[in-house]
């Protein structure tokens, strides 16, 4: 083995490794790193979907935990393979996972009824009571509007309610016992003030009011978990949680766990963009972009959500619940079909041909528009989704055409939430880009430019993902947080990472301006839709 092998053999062997594990939208994905935490040492991956049951999108409790054992497994054969140990002990663990949504359990900690995920959007009539109530944007996916929809429909599990959280703070309390959340995944489940840390209490006591009637037993600040910013500790694995994560008994209890977090949080810590004036966007199954505020926006708005950076810092956030799965599809339709032809092609030069297809399309992609939606999308103003390609009879239908059509389908309503952003005069200095959708350089990254007319940077660390997020934050809870996590993230972390920046061509801004701009018109196809089929 090399110095540099030996060197992390060493680290893991004796416990100094950090894992990172992320449930993810459409996978579960375990991170290892060392020393050093710029450095992924190895990694593990389970593949899961959400499922639509009873007309709720919901992914199985049994699910979470045969996944990550999965994940686990898969990231320890990892660290054999390369480095011939075991781990059986870290230095510490992070949790982190998609947010909001709604898992309610009762006294003996048994869950009340199925997971309800962010993908969710029957919670329309609570959340327009809410942002009233609390003159503040109360998203459909939010903890707190699934909660209060369950209250307005008389839900039978109401009354037996004692503990909410979210898929991470879930995980986390199997694993250690501890009822908490990492502030930037709390706010997603209740607002924050920004002047304590913590949950509003002038906004727990309106709720507390309203519902004063209803069959809920408790205050909603008993049924909440603990808020925790990052650096703090939130708890150690207990034996029973050892055994859960690693059902071969070889990984040792008393490890270290720092505080659960969002997806959104670990993708700013995985580029770098927890300052103000800095962003990030988020492509996968959904899309989202995340703007750290210098100032409170002027108007609420109904586009825009108002959570927190993972130490406490106001974000306005842009969520659509539809991102690359669409076009996810279609790409493996034309993967299909070089099979079917005798000449497969892999999944990723799939997407690579596609992608460097779409650089020859229409600056508006000539009359071509792709709607995502397979789900609800708020922003949209879509209760349901129905995926659909249209075009206009003067068309020409090309591949390139289409697959420009398809990347810009996945920018499109992220697009109509950043331009009220710009009209509330938020300034970016940075905006970076993860996700899988920009691993063929040069195309989706500079799409993703012209549609904001702002530079994209991505580096070649982003792609790590929120995993290596995560690891991250554990990383600096185990540090003991000496330093703010900005400086720990510019010294520790990102000091040597090099960036690729993609800055808008005009032609490109034009050309997805004149695009948004007609298939916000034709929004109105995709809700016909959903009501004819």
């Amino acid at each position: 083995m090399t110095a540099g092998v030996d060197a992390a053999a060493a680290a893991i062997e004796t416990g100094r490794g950090i894992l990172g594990i992320e449930f993810g939208s459409t996978r579960i994905k375990a991170c290892l790193i060392g020393d050093d935490p710029a450095t992924v040492l190895a990694s593990g991956t389970f593949e899961w979907e959400n499922e639509l049951v009873d007309g709720v999108w919901t992914y199985p409790l049994d699910t979470v935990w045969t996944g990550v054992q999965a994940a686990y497994a898969d990231l320890i054969a990892d660290v054999k393979g390369q480095f011939g140990v075991t781990p059986t002990s870290f230095r510490a663990i992070g949790i982190s996972a998609m947010m909001h949504g709604y898992l309610a359990f009762d006294e003996s900690g048994e869950l009340l009824v199925p997971f309800r995920t962010w993908r969710n959007t029957s919670t329309g009539d609570a959340a327009a009571e809410l942002t009233e109530l609390f003159d503040v944007n109360i998203p459909l996916r939010w903890s707190i509007a699934h909660l209060q929809q369950a209250v307005r429909n008389d839900e039978p599990h109401v009354p037996k309610i004692r503990f909410l959280t979210t898929l991470a703070g879930y995980a986390h309390w199997k694993l250690t016992g501890r009822r908490v959340l990492g502030v930037g995944d709390a706010s997603g489940m209740f607002p924050i003030d920004p002047a304590t840390g913590d949950y509003d209490a002038d906004l727990l006591g309106r709720y507390d009011h309203l519902v004063a009637s209803s069959p809920l037993a408790k205050s909603l600040g008993e049924l909440l978990p603990d808020v925790l910013t990052a650096g703090q500790t939130a708890g150690e694995l207990t034996a029973d949680g050892a055994k859960l994560l690693d059902p071969s008994g070889a990984l040792q209890a008393g490890i270290l766990f720092a505080p659960p977090e969002g997806d959104a949080g670990t993708g700013m810590v995985a580029t770098n963009a927890i300052a103000p004036r800095t962003g990030n966007v988020s492509a996968g199954t959904s899309i989202f972009a995340m703007v750290v505020l210098e100032r409170p926006l002027r108007h609420l708005h109904s586009e825009i959500d108002i959570v927190t950076t993972p130490v406490g810092d106001p974000v306005a956030m842009v969520h659509c619940n539809n991102g690359a799965s669409e076009l996810a599809a279609w790409a493996g339709l034309f993967q299909r079909f070089s099979e079917a032809a005798g000449t497969p092609v892999d999944s990723d030069g799939v997407y690579d041909i596609l992608f460097r297809e779409a650089l020859d399309g229409a600056p508006d992609a000539g009359g071509l528009f792709a709607y995502n939606q397979l789900a609800g999308e708020p922003i949209a103003g879509l209760s349901e989704g129905r995926p659909l390609f249209v075009r206009t009879p003067d068309s020409r239908l090309s591949l390139a055409g289409v697959m420009r059509s398809q990347l810009y389908g996945v920018f499109a309503t992220l697009a109509l939430g950043m331009r009220v952003l710009a009209d509330e005069g938020v300034a970016l200095d940075r905006m970076f880009a993860h996700g899988g959708l920009f691993r063929t350089a040069g195309v989706a990254q500079r799409f993703l430019a012209g549609a904001l007319d702002a530079p994209v940077s991505t580096s070649s660390t982003a792609g790590e993902g929120g995993a290596w997020g995560m690891a991250i934050l554990a990383a600096y809870a185990a540090s003991g947080a000496s330093t703010d996590l900005a400086t720990f993230l510019r010294d520790s972390v990102f000091a040597s990472t090099g960036l690729d920046t993609a800055s808008p061509e005009p032609e490109d801004v034009a050309g997805f301006a004149s695009y948004l701009d007609r298939y916000r018109d034709g929004l109105a196809v995709v809700r016909a839709a959903a009501t004819a089929l």
